[in-house]
């Protein structure tokens, strides 16, 4: 699941720099950075805790 968590991060990332810099998509742009740093936070608490 942890893996799954970082793939969709990567994922959001990446779309988030395709919009910024060569769609300039607008607001869509900043849920998708916050989508994937609450992917990447949540990767980093649940493997703290195993």
């Amino acid at each position: 699941m942890r893996s799954l968590l970082y793939i969709i991060a990567v994922i959001l990332i990446i779309g988030w720099l395709l919009g910024e810099f060569a769609f300039h998509a607008g607001s869509i742009i900043y849920i998708l950075l916050v989508l994937a740093i609450i992917s990447f936070l949540l990767g980093i608490i649940r493997r703290g805790n195993v």
